[in-house]
């Protein structure tokens, strides 16, 4: 990452919470100093403090880059101290779940760069998945930019238009949660065969994170993956029988769960 505008001019965080200090930890890993940094939290976590970077109210004049990364329902208190910061001489980043580009507009201008990303929380351990779109003022640079620095905390991908972000909501914002469920459930169908708990929860877990950590490495279409561990009658083949059943089975299960996700996100986002 290219880090040297953003070390001359400054870097301003707000909000030090756990999405924020994830990316905190990135960047400081990757090469910003930590004097380039200021984080604007009114009550900021020992562990931030640990950090070395500097912790105030206050934003600095034109810093290079301004991420917020504040609940949405803490907008309206914690967005004064930084609305000085429009005009379009800073890139505005932010993470913030559910608040559309117009009203970051509102509030910096519209000749303002600004990213609105999409993040989730495998991200506290550099594992998540971010998906961004820029307004119509952000360069390739810009974009680059916001890429980069996102880029601390995992993967990341570029939308094509704002609408696609309540989709986004409903499949990877929203997504980790489906999967803790489904390992609570797979841990409970293991007890109901006869496992203890502590066993059922441990082959459930491991399994899912072993899975997706295949699916990642291993090149192939999670299809295919499938497709390799089902021999034709075996045990697997019986459990898929019953999950992929297309009337009361998982594929139209996750259809109306990403759907309902996804207008939650569209009634909050679009008022």
């Amino acid at each position: 990452m290219n880090m040297d505008d953003i070390a001359d001019r400054g870097l301003v965080l707000l909000g030090g919470g756990k999405m924020g200090l994830a990316m905190l930890s990135g960047w400081l890993a990757g090469g910003l100093p930590a004097s380039a940094v200021r984080v604007i939290d009114p009550a900021p976590s020992d562990e931030l403090r640990a950090t070395g970077v500097t912790v105030g109210e206050t934003a600095p004049e034109d810093p290079a880059v301004l991420i917020i990364a504040v609940k949405p329902q803490m907008m309206n208190e914690a967005l004064p101290a930084v609305s000085s910061l429009g005009g379009g001489k800073t890139l505005v980043i932010s993470v913030a779940a559910g608040t559309p580009l117009r009203l970051y507009e509102r509030i910096f201008g519209a000749e303002t760069p600004i990213v609105r990303a999409m993040p989730n929380t495998p991200a506290a351990i550099g594992q998540g998945i971010t998906a961004m779109i820029g307004n119509d003022r952000c360069s390739l640079d810009d974009l680059s930019r916001a890429e980069a620095l996102l880029q601390a905390v995992g993967g990341v991908v570029r939308l094509e238009s704002e609408d696609q972000m309540d989709a986004v909501t409903g499949v990877s914002g929203s997504g980790p949660a489906y999967v803790f469920h489904m390992i609570e459930a797979l841990t409970a169908a293991g007890m109901a065969q006869g496992l203890p708990e502590v066993l059922a929860a441990e082959l459930a877990q491991v399994t899912v994170a072993g899975a997706g950590a295949l699916a990642l490495a291993s090149g192939k279409d999670v299809s295919q993956l499938r497709v390799d561990v089902t021999s034709p009658g075996g045990t697997t083949q019986a459990g898929l029988d019953v999950l992929m059943d297309q009337t009361d089975g998982l594929p139209p299960l996750m259809q109306r769960t990403v759907a309902a996700a996804a207008d939650r996100s569209r009634e909050l986002s679009h008022g």
